[in-house]
């Protein structure tokens, strides 16, 4: 039996339904970042800027200001992720939602080895200080990662003799990497320079893009960190007023109960108390989910690094865990604050209106009672009054049956005017009667 020839690669997609609109791109998303490769030893200077309001064609003009680089197509740019090569270094270039990242990889300064003493890492930087002082933007986290050859054998040794490295701070490290292959360190200090500084120490035969999977987790995991942190003044700002606002919610609540305000009164506070809880939840509810988002990356970047403890030495996880997690706790319970405060407004505005609507029942049964009485007064005035007119049409009715039979006299018939009359009285009264009767069916069929 022959075998089915393979199709031609560019005849592939004719055995396939059309794709769907969004499927390369979803499907390149998986390629969009590459991990930087980088051998040992070098040095990450890393920048990560806010870029609300910086337009990709600004980021994209400021890249063209590298050399050599002035005819960078913006094409480039389409996926927000750029790297160039440049002589003495590689610059890459990272836009997300809220920030962007530049990340300047280059040759270790031979000054810095490990045994260096708080080293001048600004020397010998490989890109003009200018061109990093003009990056767009407004600066978030700035970062010198120094990747050094070295044995990772005795954790605690290590630790000692890179603590001069740091200089007098504190630091925190911790063995990475699912066999331990490689030391992380950091002070997370910000120096006069504007930078923190961070320090990986691994063998000499550890591979580029393991060095570059390292260094990647690191600078996320303090990048993820301070943008998860810009939800913590938005909630200590919400503070007064979420607790005035509270309190006010209880005394209306109160009011409610005790009907000591009217309605109006309390109707207008409530509804400007409304206003203004909402007004804070469109301006901020978007940063209380955006910092739960990043300490979700933050949790997800420290199990990455599969940390393993050296004895005597906070890990970079504890110390991030630490010093994060009352924060993002204090912007947790703000947002669950804020949304039962919405909650609660809801509920007094709906008892108000319960209120009101019983009041306006009753009211409205006060008004009925009153046009009830007023019918029955209508009804008992409209029966006098036909009662008069039945009286009146038949005073007018005998007054002219007495001209007539006068008239009839006078003409030689002999009766009684007077008599004859007064026989025709209740004649004319059941006449008159039927005939009004019959009229006010006519008029009022009910």
């Amino acid at each position: 039996m022959q075998r089915p020839t393979t199709p031609e690669p560019t005849r592939l997609s004719s055995l396939l339904p059309p794709d769907d609109s969004l499927r390369m791109a979803l499907h390149n998303e998986v390629h969009a970042r590459p991990t930087a490769e980088i051998a040992l030893p070098a040095l990450v200077v890393y920048v990560a800027v806010l870029n609300h309001a910086i337009s990709v064609d600004a980021e994209h003009a400021h890249l063209c200001r590298l050399p050599g680089q002035a005819d960078i197509a913006r094409s480039r740019m389409d996926g927000n992720f750029l790297r160039v090569d440049l002589a003495d270094c590689t610059v890459k270039w990272e836009r997300h939602s809220e920030f962007s990242r530049y990340s300047i990889v280059q040759a270790m300064p031979d000054h810095a080895d490990l045994d260096a003493r708080e080293p001048d890492l600004p020397a010998g930087l490989a890109v003009d200080p200018e061109w990093l002082r003009a990056i767009p933007g407004r600066t978030m986290v700035a970062i010198k990662l120094a990747l050094l050859s070295g044995e990772v054998d005795d954790p605690q040794s290590l630790v000692q003799r890179i603590r001069a490295w740091f200089g007098a701070a504190p630091i925190a490290a911790s063995v990475v990497g699912t066999d331990g292959y490689s030391l992380a360190a950091s002070d997370f200090t910000l120096r006069p320079t504007g930078f923190s500084r961070m320090l990986v120490v691994a063998p000499a035969s550890t591979s580029p893009s393991r060095a570059g999977r390292v260094a990647q987790r690191l600078l996320e995991l303090e990048t993820y960190r301070m943008m998860a942190l810009l939800g913590l003044p938005v909630a200590k700002a919400l503070g007064t007023m979420l607790t005035q606002s509270e309190a006010q919610v209880a005394a209306m609540t109160a009011q409610l109960e005790g009907k000591a305000a009217s309605d109006q009164e309390l109707l207008d506070a409530l509804v400007a108390l409304a206003a203004r809880v909402e007004r804070a939840m469109a301006e901020h509810m978007y940063r209380f989910s955006a910092t739960a988002a990043y300490d979700a990356l933050v949790q997800q970047r420290i199990r990455d690094l599969r940390e393993r403890a050296i004895p005597g030495t906070q890990t970079l996880g504890e110390f991030m865990q630490r010093r994060l997690s009352p924060a993002i706790a204090t912007v947790a319970a703000t947002g669950e604050r804020l949304q039962s405060l919405s909650a609660r407004v809801a509920r007094a505005s709906d008892l108000l209106r319960t209120r009101v609507d019983i009041a306006t029942e009753a009211q409205n049964q006060l008004l009925l009672e009153k046009l009830t009485r007023g019918q029955e007064l209508q009804l008992r005035l409209q029966s006098t009054v036909e009662g008069l007119s039945i009286a009146a049409i038949s005073y007018y009715v005998v007054s002219l049956l007495l001209y007539g039979t006068k008239s009839l006299k006078l003409l030689g018939l002999q009766t009684d005017p007077e008599v004859a009359v007064g026989l025709m009285i209740p004649v004319v009264l059941w006449v008159v009667w039927r005939i009004t009767r019959r009229v006010q069916r006519k008029i009022y069929p009910s």
